[in-house]
């Protein structure tokens, strides 16, 4: 077990820093003034179920004891949700369907004749990659764009409503904070959380402070600097001291960090769960799509994720994979305790309260270890703190602590023969992009959840100098079709052929939204039709570092409010059968399926927006999009990421004491 010792003088002194260190805490730019009824309950927090904070702690098992399970179905609980959740698709599905006026096609009299037989008509899911708070921004324009929530988002040209009419939200990395996000409280709207006053929501979205400065000292709770880094370590320490086999890694300080901006606006939320998630009155109503999050795995030494790295998810019930290598979840709640063979030896006491809501964004998201490490690049730091930084990044090389640790592993001596992590107690995972696959595409192409068509939001940062930086090419899709090719690994998933991005960028794929899988025929398996959004500009030049930190609000929005112009073709002035085309890619497996007559927009849609097959792999040009659509001038509030003294002193403190 790890002691946390050292971190306690080192803290004392940064305090000592922290007087010579200046940040500036940019204004805040809240829409509403005052505190109403309505700002009250807007920020009711999912429950806080954990039950010691932070810190795992044993309870009374339930009269049937949990266990882990194969992999060759859904889990019952997602089954029993997935009956409500179909069904209540339905009328804002057929409500978004005929506003998007498909001509030559009575969609009224469709949902008329399928609508008791809900499984006949289309099975949507959302997936939104990573790319730090750029994703996360991005994303949360192309959310608010499909949310019948937003304000006009149900006008002419709009999406609004598709949100409603999802089976399935996944998010991966940045992706999965908003995903985390907007479920840690009760499934908000993107727009609630924009237009809210932070004198209620607290840090919520509030990025002017970095994540390692902390949060701003005002709003519903003043706390400094040296205070925001002593509850991360109390944190962290109550988990490592609990009496239990848990291991501490600087993800659980990278997930407490994450927390005081996404979950909870007063402390951060330690007691929130993902779990709990499954509590909601919203979801539990099957109000809300399913949310998932993904990692990958990686065994202590390996450097280097390759496409056959086993894929994790983390919804609302349960933790797992259904890779050939592991093909098996364990119950969500009660991860943490020391699972062997697939049960709970009748000595061992049930754990809950592992699986904080944090903690899971956080390994989602582990890849922000590096940057971490990486502040002894730093000008301006004396050569004491550069020594240590690099004692540190020596001893974390060693003991590849740069990943998330979920000892005691679930699987142990689960699926021997197959799974790689069966004879280790310890469970190490990374961020869910580290295999390439930076959209989280494998819980939703798992032919048991019967998925029909995947909005794939890409926020990943391919393009390389000479190109402009931080654009998709298309690399994300490339690796998932890769790995279904994998006999090894895939499972029986099946993914459309998807070109190379030497192929994207030349054919301008990566410049606005194309269709993957129209033709049914050229299959290999019962794939999803794909509709790729990359980041695109718009109206903003979106493409920030994904190790950029912080943004002041305007920003914020002005990111925000691209990929909303992303999602809708600029509101359908760029293309205005754009909305009209999405309801036809929504559309197309139930026509097959029903053997109904493809309406001739609809094959004028997929005539313009389905890839064709055309390949041009030569080198392309170096890549400068301009924004399509008038450009919001903004006076950016970050430049270049400095962090204060106090950041990384305290950041070194963490470190160190993570490798005694």
């Amino acid at each position: 077990m790890k002691t946390l010792s050292l971190f306690q003088p080192i803290l004392s002194a940064s305090t000592l820093v922290i007087g010579a260190s200046t940040s500036a805490i940019l204004h805040r730019e809240p829409t509403i003034n005052g505190i109403s009824a309505f700002d009250l309950a807007a920020w009711k927090r999912a429950s806080p179920e954990a039950p010691n904070g932070y810190t795992p702690a044993a309870v009374n098992c339930p009269s049937t004891r949990p266990s882990l399970r194969n992999a060759s179905s859904v889990s019952d609980q997602e089954t029993a949700w997935l009956e409500k959740r179909r069904n209540n698709t339905v009328t804002p599905m057929r409500e978004l369907l005929v506003r998007l006026n498909i001509t030559g096609f009575d969609t009224a009299a469709y949902f008329d004749t399928n609508g008791n037989n809900a499984s006949a008509l289309p099975n949507i899911a959302i997936a939104v990659s990573g790319g730090g708070y750029r994703a996360l921004m991005n994303g949360a324009g192309a959310l608010a764009a499909f949310d019948s929530r937003t304000p006009n988002s149900t006008n002419t040209g709009q999406l609004g409503g598709l949100i409603q009419s999802a089976t399935y939200l996944a998010g991966l990395s940045g992706g999965g904070w908003l995903v985390g996000s907007i479920y840690s409280n009760n499934f908000t709207s993107v727009q609630d959380i924009i237009n809210t006053n932070p004198s209620i929501s607290g840090p919520l979205w509030q990025f002017g402070n970095s994540i390692l400065e902390g949060p701003a000292t005002k709003g519903i709770r003043v706390l400094s600097t040296a205070q925001y880094y002593d509850e991360l370590y109390k944190a962290v320490n109550g988990k490592v001291k609990a009496g239990f086999d848990f291991d501490s890694s600087l993800t659980d300080y990278w997930g407490r960090a994450l927390s005081f901006q996404l979950i909870n606006a007063t402390d951060g939320g330690p007691a929130y769960t993902w779990s709990s998630i499954a509590d909601d009155t919203e979801f539990v109503a099957a109000n809300a799509p399913m949310p998932i999050l993904v990692a990958d795995g990686r065994a202590p030494g390996e450097n280097i994720i390759s496409n056959n790295a086993t894929v994790y998810e983390f919804n609302p019930w349960e933790m797992g994979s259904f890779d050939p290598t592991v093909y098996g979840f364990a119950p969500m709640r009660y991860v943490g305790s020391n699972f062997t063979g697939g049960m709970l030896p009748d000595d061992q006491k049930c754990i809950e309260g592992f699986d904080n809501a944090g903690f899971v964004m956080g390994t989602s998201s582990s890849l922000f270890n590096q940057f971490i490490l990486n502040l002894n690049t730093t000008t301006g730091v004396p050569d004491v703190i550069k020594s240590a930084i690099r004692d540190v990044l020596n001893e974390l090389g060693r003991t590849d602590d740069d990943i998330a640790d979920w000892t005691p592993n679930p699987f142990y001596h689960f699926h021997n023969d197959t799974n790689p992590n069966a004879q280790t107690k310890r469970l190490t995972l990374v961020d869910g992009g580290e295999d390439l696959q930076n959209i989280p595409l494998n819980p939703l192409i798992q032919p048991i959840r019967n998925v029909d068509v995947i909005f794939a939001v890409d926020s990943s940062a391919d393009t390389i100098a000479p190109s402009a930086l931080n654009w998709p090419n298309g690399t994300a899709l490339v690796a998932t079709y890769e790995r279904s090719l994998n006999k090894t690994i895939q499972n029986g998933t099946a993914f459309p052929s998807i070109p190379d991005q030497n192929t994207f960028v030349n054919l301008g794929l990566n410049t606005h939204p194309t269709f993957f899988g129209c033709d049914v025929s050229n299959l290999t398996g019962p794939a999803p039709l794909v509709i790729y959004i990359p980041n695109h500009p718009y109206v903003y030049n979106s493409n920030v570092s994904t190790f950029t930190l912080s943004y002041n609000n305007t920003e914020r929005n002005a990111i925000i409010e691209n990929g909303y112009d992303v999602a809708t073709m600029g509101n359908g002035t760029v293309d205005k059968q754009w909305p009209t085309c999405v309801g036809c890619a929504i559309l197309s497996r139930s026509l097959n399926r029903t053997g109904t007559t493809v309406p001739d927009i609809c094959k004028q849609c997929f005539s313009r927006y389905c890839w064709d097959g055309t390949v041009n792999s030569t080198t392309p040009a170096p890549f400068f999009p301009t924004p399509l659509l008038t450009e919001i001038k903004v006076t950016s509030g970050v430049g270049h990421f400095t962090p204060n003294m106090f950041g990384l002193v305290a950041t070194i403190g963490i470190s160190m004491a993570l490798m005694l």
